[in-house]
């Protein structure tokens, strides 16, 4: 059982922010869901994997956000309620046939649901999808609270299906994670018939063939731009959007999502209530027209609270000169003039200074000393906490082989990465192997082109890393790329058996799928043999046989070499708590920086299962932390560090 399924109607219950989206899924009829994990969209999909069986949904964690768009385009085309999940650089990948989707339209209801990632808490760039609701001309929501990330998902769902289109709701990372007070609605028992109509005219939405095609895009066009029209309309009437505090304020604050809490904490500290007034928008694109011209007639200044990008000041502003005439003019404050910042998160400081600084009120947020002493307090108090990979984990032995190969070769060889757990390779717990660091897939990519610069004199090798699930997510398109074009470059496959960093979510490499049944389990090894590369696999606990395969690889002169290097994650179900070896430090050879190795374990490999003990002059074992791995035990030079098999 699980809360999203047992609590009744009329309960008030705690909810995370995801929890209360898939709740409003639930209590909306959603048949179908797929998506793509990353954080902060992942407890989505995953919370509504538990009441799966119970509410008769088929989930899926499909292989990248395109395809998972495009399994929840389907559910829709056959007249279901789906949804889809994501964060934001997954719009970016589901972008080419969003574009599509959004011209031609859908039938049963489609949501997509972006979360969000301002600060980049747990990302590589801070990009943001809201843009393309605006550039592919569909609906975009954002809740402004947990009560309404529950009623405006369920909300999106009948928007979807009376407008025939996608629905964007963008969530973001303190919406998504935080938690919050929410009052249950109902669950729905109907289960459709899924049926798919292609009998009908070409042009018949719900009857037709579902195509795109040169001839009618101008007709599709004009539908969709009408369907905004009745959108914009619907949206005027919508009760996410709310205005509250005087009638006619010194400052009007327009805002949306997660910013709305902190503009109603800002206004309440100020003790500004009877200044400021608060229009919050729950619907972002199209802007609302009525409901923005009536707010803004209220007051001569606007500041736009916004996270990101300055999408809504933009629109806002240019809506402003549009009905300027019967508006007046208006002084606007927010990310372009410098009254909030253009980067980061926000929080309620942000917009007590915004809004002390508009005001001319003597505010200081934080006080200048109180940040230098909290600084000097945290410099001296705190433990010193490297970004590292875990004891045991399988990739801290990888890059220790890969580092040495290149160094070995001699011959400024480098390594181009992507996005895993494995991008901590660019800093010193993987040794600042990776040189590269961009988009899922990318690292395959990059090395495509660099193996082709022969012809300029480019002579040093090439390598490329990715996880198994980005293998499949976006490293085969690249590497069928390599091969086709006879590129030189050595894939090294880091596989750990699942999408390790964001919670083990399965994916086409494992024999089962999201929803705990058995899955085809599709072969890495035959997959790129059949794509026409060599393919080696080693284990790369075994350093010695790994290096070795390596500095062999860097002799071929031409070719792709896929490298698998195969060992399941410490973390995953089947190794956690589990050791293989018992590890145990001899302090008569471990002799410390007596020995010659100037400490190498714990200076160099850095495993946080070994420590050094100043007073012995002797590296440990912490016994608590340490998986047992044993790889330790193959980088001391003096072999003082033992294992014992675990019986």
């Amino acid at each position: 059982m699980s809360i999203l399924s047992e609590g009744q109607s009329g309960n008030r219950v705690l909810l995370m922010g995801n929890d209360a989206i898939a709740r409003g899924a639930l209590e909306a009829g959603v048949n179908v869901i797929s998506g793509y994990p990353g954080t902060p969209s992942s407890e989505i999909i995953q919370n509504l994997l538990q009441v799966a069986k119970e509410r008769n949904l088929y989930v899926e964690w499909s292989a990248n956000e395109k395809v998972a768009l495009e399994v929840s385009a389907a559910a829709s085309f056959a007249g279901l309620r789906a949804m889809c999940v994501m964060k934001q650089v997954g719009v970016n990948v589901a972008s080419d046939f969003l574009l599509h989707l959004s011209l031609y339209g859908t039938r049963g209801a489609l949501v997509l649901v972006s979360c969000e990632d301002p600060g980049a808490l747990s990302s590589t760039n801070e990009g943001e999808s809201r843009p393309y609701a605006q550039m592919m001309e569909f609906p975009l929501l954002e809740p402004g609270d947990f009560q309404e990330a529950l009623e405006m998902t369920q909300w999106a769902f009948d928007l979807s299906e009376e407008i025939r289109n996608v629905v964007m709701i963008r969530s973001v990372t303190r919406m998504s994670h935080a938690s919050g007070n929410v009052v249950l609605g109902a669950l729905p028992t109907l289960t459709p018939r899924a049926v798919f109509n292609h009998e009908g005219p070409l042009l018949g939405q719900m009857e037709g063939p579902v195509a795109t095609i040169p001839g009618i895009v101008d007709f599709m066009h004009r539908r969709q731009q009408d369907k905004l029209k009745k959108v914009t309309a619907l949206f005027d009437a919508s009760p996410f959007n709310t205005y509250s505090g005087p009638e006619a304020p010194d400052l009007l604050i327009i805002t949306s999502s997660v910013c709305h809490l902190y503009s109603k904490e800002a206004i309440e500290l100020l003790h500004a209530s009877h200044r400021v007034g608060l229009l919050k928008l729950g619907t972002t694109w199209p802007l609302p027209p009525k409901t923005l011209e009536a707010a803004l007639r209220r007051s001569d200044k606007v500041l736009i609270v916004e996270e990101t990008l300055p999408l809504m000041e933009d629109n806002i502003k240019a809506f402003a000169v549009e009905r300027i005439g019967t508006i007046g003019p208006k002084t606007f404050f927010g990310k372009k003039e410098g009254a909030l910042p253009p980067i980061n998160e926000l929080n309620p400081d942000c917009v007590v200074t915004a809004i002390a600084g508009i005001f001319g009120l003597p505010y200081e947020g934080m006080p200048a000393t109180y940040a230098d002493r909290a600084a000097a307090i945290a410099a001296k108090g705190a433990p010193v906490r490297d970004l590292t990979f875990c004891p045991g984990c399988p990739h801290r032995a990888s890059f220790w082989s890969i580092h040495a190969a290149i160094a070995m070769d001699n011959r400024r060889g480098f390594v181009c990465g992507d996005i895993g757990c494995y991008t901590l390779a660019a800093g010193a717990t993987g040794f600042k192997t990776l040189k590269t660091v961009h988009a899922m897939g990318s690292g395959a990519g990059i090395a495509s082109g660099f193996g082709k610069l022969a012809a300029f004199g480019f002579n040093q090798p090439v390598l490329a890393v990715c996880g198994d699930s980005t293998f499949f997510h976006a490293a085969i398109p690249a590497l069928v790329n390599a091969v086709h074009n006879r590129s030189n470059l050595i894939l090294v496959v880091l596989d750990n058996s699942g999408t390790a960093m964001t919670g083990f979510q399965p994916h086409p490499g494992l024999p089962t799928d999201a929803m705990g049944g058995n899955a085809l389990a599709l072969s890495i090894p035959d997959i790129c043999k059949a794509i026409g590369a060599k393919v080696s696999i080693c284990d790369p606990f075994d350093l010695p046989n790994t290096q070795k395969t390596l500095l062999a690889l860097l002799e071929e002169k031409d070719g792709v070499n896929v490298l698998i290097l195969r060992q399941p994650c410490a973390l995953s179900p089947q190794k956690k708590n589990k050791k293989r070896f018992h590890m145990h430090v001899d302090n008569t050879k471990c002799i410390g920086d007596a020995c010659g190795c100037n400490r190498l374990c714990t200076r160099v490999f850095k495993c946080p299962g070994l420590t050094w003990n100043s007073e012995l002059k002797s590296s440990e074992i912490d016994e608590v932390l340490c998986a047992g791995c044993g790889v330790c035990a193959s980088i001391c030079p003096s072999g003082a560090i033992e294992v014992k098999e675990v019986e």
